[in-house]
């Protein structure tokens, strides 16, 4: 079994941590370590190094090797040109088909996640991988149960129970929706019939690849004229000057939101899982209950309630006093001071520096 994670992502929900040269993914947001790096730990012993293979952009090639040199060269798949989602796993998925059996699971995994409960994450893992094998031409999505009526993320609809195996059900696939308004959150969160879509499953590359062929046919060709061209000496400048040509689309859009129901199925367990892209986010992550604060770094609180505070610079200590729902991020060249539920206006504002002043900062 092989698995392929997915690094590219630009992470402008945490600024100012996370930049263009460096985004949220190989940033230590948790512990010592970057969430790239948790990502590739949860998977070990499991999976030999040799197994794991990690996508990201070119830009950041010195940061991943750096990273992980564990991993063998041939491992890194660079993206050229940053392009969404789509286009990303149409690339890696050919160039695993023609690297595996077409019968070998493939898991799809990202860079930039919290998996608290990693041993039955591992038995998921397993579990999903063990169904691919005896009929590759399926996918097994991996859903955590939801914990609240989320509007930031994407749902998998449930159906009946298929299966029970060593204490894990696997059900039918009855759908997809991404990021539902709040009156629809609410339904999804108490029909109990929905999982949070993680982004999470496993299949075998050929499989997916060929949905590829069938759905989105202008990506699928064009990443076959670059394929034709991989393990040759002029490989890479070939996907240079060709890969900015294909279309830019979610993968969800794609490929999965058309997926026939009969090709899938559904995991859904409560994994421990955040998406931790953005600091509110993060909190409630690492947060026991609500009212509790989260800090790292020097710092010194009084009478402050449940804000997340991190300072990223060992010469100064941030002293907050008095302070409800607040986000304080120091780093060495900007500090943001905001409240919890002002961090839409943030993004904004990073969004509109290009061009300004202020551009070296993104």
């Amino acid at each position: 079994m092989k698995a392929i994670i997915f690094a590219g992502g630009s992470g402008i929900r945490l600024w100012p941590l996370s930049r263009r040269k460096s985004p949220k993914q190989f940033e230590k947001i948790i512990g010592n370590k970057s969430t790239l790096q948790l990502a590739v730990e949860r998977l070990l012993p499991d999976f030999n190094y040799s197994d794991i293979y990690i996508s990201t952009n070119m830009l950041y090639e010195d940061i991943v090797k750096k990273q992980l040199p564990m991993i063998p060269n041939s491992n890194f798949l660079f993206e050229p040109v940053k392009k969404d989602v789509a286009p990303a796993i149409a690339l890696a998925m050919g160039i695993l088909s023609k690297l595996s059996s077409e019968d070998e699971p493939v898991a799809i995994l990202w860079s930039d996640h919290l998996v608290k409960q990693v041993t039955l994450f591992k038995k998921i893992l397993k579990l999903a991988g063990s169904e691919i094998k005896k009929n590759p031409n399926k996918i097994v999505f991996i859903a955590n149960k939801p914990r609240f009526a989320s509007t930031n993320l994407g749902y998998i609809h449930i159906g009946e129970q298929i299966k029970k195996e060593d204490n894990v059900n696997i059900y039918k696939f009855e759908g997809l929706k991404y990021k539902p308004n709040e009156e629809t959150a609410k339904k999804f969160f108490q029909s109990k019939k929905y999982g949070w879509n993680l982004g999470y499953f496993v299949s075998s590359a050929t499989f997916i690849y060929r949905y590829f062929q069938r759905l989105a046919p202008n990506i699928y060709n064009n990443t076959e004229l670059i394929l034709k061209n991989y393990g040759k000496a002029n490989y890479q400048s070939f996907l240079k000057q060709n890969y900015g040509k294909i279309e830019s689309i979610n993968f969800d859009n794609a490929i999965l939101e058309n997926l026939d129901k009969n090709d899938a199925s559904v995991i859904v367990e409560d994994i421990g899982w955040s998406d931790v892209g953005s600091w509110e986010a993060l909190k409630e992550a690492l947060q026991l209950k609500t009212e509790e604060n989260v800090t790292n770094g020097r710092v010194y609180l009084d009478n402050v309630q449940d804000s997340l505070i991190y300072n990223y610079d060992e010469n100064k200590i941030i002293v907050a006093v008095d302070l409800k729902e607040h986000i304080i991020i120091n780093t060495q060249d900007a500090i943001l001071i905001t409240k919890k539920n002002s961090m839409g206006k943030v993004k904004k504002i990073v969004e509109s520096f290009p061009g300004t002043e202020h551009e070296s900062l993104i």
